[in-house]
């Protein structure tokens, strides 16, 4: 068989969707010659927060400094404590450090593998800044208990919605998009990884008009003018520079192609969740299998597809066995406190006595198995069908 053959057969655990109409929209700015932040991006921003329904979006470079910013407006700083999960991508974490304050780790909730709120008053200290959680793999977290708890305490809630552009959540009564927000900021991803994708990149969205402020102020090196007014200008206008910044923009390049696929999102979310549907009834016959729950209130938008081994089976052989059939894999969710790079940083949990049991157990037992807009009926037996041969 030869190479072509073999990487044609092949199926990736994800694949972006693009095509045609993002080759046009990176025409746009092409033709213009205005390729960093500009028009596109602007036009990017009022889209995706009509579309999620906040009053503010700010677009940047990717989820991890949108993280940083959002922390760093919250009033998070050294010495400060952070309440989040160990049980996430590691930039969840690291966004904390990068401001000088301290992840305390709480666990997570067994069948979303999203933090679990009635942990969250024992995390609580006087050093507590802001409540950082997350969306994991685009299934919401139960906001409603959370913003309850933070209310009460006075903390601010910043949400990690990297995973979770499109998914929604029952809100007092009514279905709202994740990021209208219902915390304080919510931050989202555009990797390829995820369900849309800008090559990379980021937004913030806020209902603070001063968090906002802040943010497109940070994002160009808190220059106090931007480069597109001072090319507009018919005066001579000088910018300066009053506090500390940062280079986090997202150029129009991103944007042009991020419009384009906010477009194509509620059909590409519809598709994934029928996927899920179809994976669920399937997998559903392998004994042992533990597959992933929506609760009632939420809408995922599947951005991964997460089941656990059956107790006692061996995670990595059954990878293998999938990659030679052609399928490819990847391991649950990462826990950041188990990381080499975490036993040299500061964090605390919210209790001692081996508080982090849950997310642990989802990290080492969890798989994730190929899931896009791309996927056909055929592709799903394969994977259904080989994840059963590897378990038996």
């Amino acid at each position: 068989m030869s190479a072509d053959t073999v990487e044609r057969a092949m199926i990736p655990v994800a694949k972006p969707v693009v095509g045609d109409a993002e080759l046009e929209a990176v025409r746009r700015p092409l033709s213009t010659g205005w390729l960093t932040q500009g028009p596109e991006v602007a036009a990017f921003e009022r889209e995706f927060a009509a579309f999620v329904g906040a009053p503010h979006a700010s677009a940047v470079s990717n989820c991890t400094t949108a993280l940083h910013l959002a922390l760093r407006a919250a009033g998070v700083g050294p010495g400060d404590e952070v309440i989040t999960v160990s049980h996430s991508f590691i930039a969840t974490a690291n966004a904390i450090r990068y401001c000088g304050a301290v992840p305390v780790f709480v666990d997570v909730h067994p069948d979303t593998y999203n933090i679990d709120p009635a942990r969250i008053d024992a995390a609580l200290s006087p050093r507590t800044r802001a409540l950082l959680v997350v969306h994991q793999l685009g299934m919401p977290c139960d906001l409603a208990a959370i913003a309850e708890r933070a209310r009460r305490h006075g903390v601010p809630v910043i949400e990690d919605a990297a995973c979770a552009a499109g998914s929604e959540m029952l809100w007092q009564g009514r279905w709202e998009r994740i990021g209208r927000p219902h915390g304080d900021i919510a931050c989202f991803s555009f990797h390829p990884r995820k369900v849309m994708t800008t090559g990379d990149g980021g937004m913030l969205t806020t209902t603070n008009p001063e968090f906002d402020r802040q943010f497109r102020l940070w994002r160009q090196h808190s220059m106090s003018v931007s480069d597109t007014a001072r090319h507009s200008s018919r005066q001579v206008v000088v910018e300066e520079y009053s506090e500390l910044g940062f280079n986090y923009r997202m150029t129009d390049l991103q944007a042009a192609i991020g419009r384009v696929q906010l477009e194509r999102l509620p059909a590409m979310i519809e598709r994934r969740r029928a996927l899920a549907q179809t994976y669920l009834s399937r997998l559903a016959a392998i004994p042992g299998l533990r597959l992933p729950t929506e609760p009632a209130w939420a809408r995922s938008n599947w951005q991964s597809f997460c089941v656990r081994m059956p107790a006692g089976c061996d995670r990595g052989r059954v990878m293998q066995a999938m990659l030679d059939d052609g399928i490819s894999t990847r391991r649950g969710v990462m826990c950041a406190h188990t990381e080499p790079a975490y036993r040299r940083e500061p964090w605390r949990t919210a209790r001692r006595d081996g508080g982090l049991r849950v997310g642990e157990a989802i990290s080492a037992d969890g798989l994730i198995l190929p899931l896009y807009d791309a996927l056909t009926d055929e592709d799903q037996s394969r994977v259904v069908e080989s994840l059963a041969r590897a378990i038996g």
